[in-house]
């Protein structure tokens, strides 16, 4: 069962994935809520400008899907190929807490220093994580 511990963290960024669109839901709803643009605009996102709060959030919830998705590869690969030491499960852990880090930067003051800096050390986990599945299964045969 323990190389299915990695369900874990998928799941918590599965999580914090939901979270970003229930903040981006109620960005939007406030905003036709408050006249600050029409609600027929997010049927094309023409016709108006759309305002920066839910700008924000809108970009962060596509970014959310770009390096993410080779998190959920190579913790899908971890598993396939039976490579779940504790070191792969501290890089995963350690990826997840650095991208809600990322999104509690972003979508909060948004500071772009600590939000380049956090997101960089991201994609070094995330490289480390591949590195770490390559070199099992390269070692292994």
């Amino acid at each position: 069962m323990e190389n299915f511990g990695l369900i874990y963290p998928m799941a918590a960024m599965v999580l914090l994935t939901c979270t970003v669109l229930a903040a981006l839901f109620r960005a939007r709803t406030r905003s036709v809520a408050a006249g600050q643009v029409s609600g027929s605009y997010f049927r094309t996102y023409r016709g108006a400008e759309e305002p920066d709060a839910s700008i924000q959030l809108s970009r962060h919830f596509a970014n959310i899907f770009e390096a993410p998705t080779l998190f959920y590869v190579v913790c899908l690969a971890a598993m396939i190929v039976n490579q779940t030491a504790w070191q792969f499960h501290l890089l995963a852990w350690a990826y997840v807490l650095l991208r809600a880090a990322h999104a509690h930067i972003h979508i909060g003051e948004n500071r772009l220093r600590p939000r380049i800096l956090v997101y960089f050390t991201s994609w070094i986990v995330l490289v480390l994580m591949w590195l770490y599945v390559t070199a099992a299964v390269f070692f292994s045969n």
